[in-house]
C-alpha cells in the first residue's frame, strides 16, 4: 500500500492514539522462510516486540495492548508451546529490571491459571513491581480471547447480581467494560495487523467497536519503528465519526 512509506517522523503526542493495540503476527512464517525452527522465529518476534514497546513508550503512546498468546494456542505442537513459555519466563526476568528503567507499567491480561505456578509468580512480581511507575501501560494478553473475557466479565456481572450488589436493569455497557481485563483504561484507538491477514482473531472485540484496523504485509520480526510510523501516520489520516456523520 502506498501510505506505508517509511520516513522519520517527529511525533505530535495529541495526534497519537491513546491506546493501541498490536497483533504479533508471522513469527512462524518468517521462521519458515529462512528454514528454521518455529520457535527462532518467537525469539526473533520478541526482540521485535521488546524494541516497539521502548519506541512506543518514548514518543508518547499511553496504553499498548499485545496478543501474545490466545486460548486457541495451546492446540500448536507441545515442542512450540514449551518453546514460548521458556520466552515468556525469559522476558518476565528481563522485565524485572528492563523496562524499570523506561517507567512502564506491566499488566497481564488473560486467564493466567493456566500456567505454571512459576510463570504465575513471575507475572504477580512483574505486575506487583511496575504498578507505581508514571509510564505506559503495557498489556501483554497471555492465554486471552476476546470471548473468553466476555464470559467471564458476564459470570462477574452475574456474580454481584446474585450477592444484590447489582440489579438487572442498573446493567449498562460501562458495567461490562468495567468488568474486562482492561477495565479503567480507554478503548484502544488503533490496532495494527502485520503479516497481511485480515482478522480479528478473537482479540479486544469488545474494545475495538470503534477502534482503527490496518494490516500491513509485513511479518512481525521485520516489522520496524519506521513501520510503526507509517501506520500512526495512516491513522491520523482516518476521520473518526463514532457512528456520527
Amino acid at each position: 500500500m502506498a501510505f506505508f512509506k517509511k520516513k522519520k517522523i517527529e511525533w505530535d503526542k495529541a495526534l497519537l492514539p491513546a491506546h493501541l493495540g498490536i497483533i504479533m503476527d508471522g513469527n512462524g512464517r518468517w521462521a519458515k522462510k529462512r528454514a528454521l525452527p518455529r520457535s527462532a522465529g518467537h525469539r526473533a518476534g520478541a526482540k521485535t516486540f521488546r524494541t516497539i514497546t521502548r519506541y512506543c513508550s518514548n514518543i508518547g503512546i499511553k496504553y499498548l495492548t499485545v496478543y501474545a498468546f490466545s486460548t486457541e494456542n495451546w492446540k500448536r505442537p507441545q515442542e512450540e508451546v514449551d518453546a514460548l513459555m521458556t520466552l515468556f519466563e525469559e522476558y518476565l526476568r528481563e522485565a524485572l529490571t528492563d523496562f524499570k528503567d523506561d517507567d512502564i507499567v506491566v499488566k497481564f491480561i488473560g486467564d493466567k491459571t493456566a500456567f505454571s505456578p512459576k510463570l504465575q509468580a513471575l507475572i504477580d512480581e512483574t505486575e506487583s513491581s511496575s504498578a507505581q511507575r508514571p509510564g505506559m501501560v503495557l498489556n501483554i494478553a497471555m492465554n486471552y480471547g476476546s470471548r473468553d473475557e466476555l464470559v467471564t466479565a458476564t459470570k462477574k456481572i452475574a456474580e454481584k447480581i446474585s450477592e444484590h450488589s447489582l440489579k438487572i436493569d442498573e446493567i449498562t455497557e460501562q458495567t461490562v467494560s468495567d468488568n474486562l481485563y482492561t477495565a479503567g483504561q480507554p478503548d484502544p484507538d488503533l490496532i495494527i495487523r502485520p503479516s497481511g491477514d485480515h482478522r480479528i482473531s478473537n482479540f479486544l472485540l469488545w474494545q475495538s467497536a470503534y477502534a482503527e484496523y490496518i494490516v500491513m504485509d509485513i511479518l512481525w520480526p521485520d516489522f520496524k519503528t519506521s513501520d510503526l510510523d507509517a501506520a500512526l501516520l495512516e491513522f491520523t489520516k482516518r476521520s473518526r465519526r463514532f457512528g456520527g456523520v
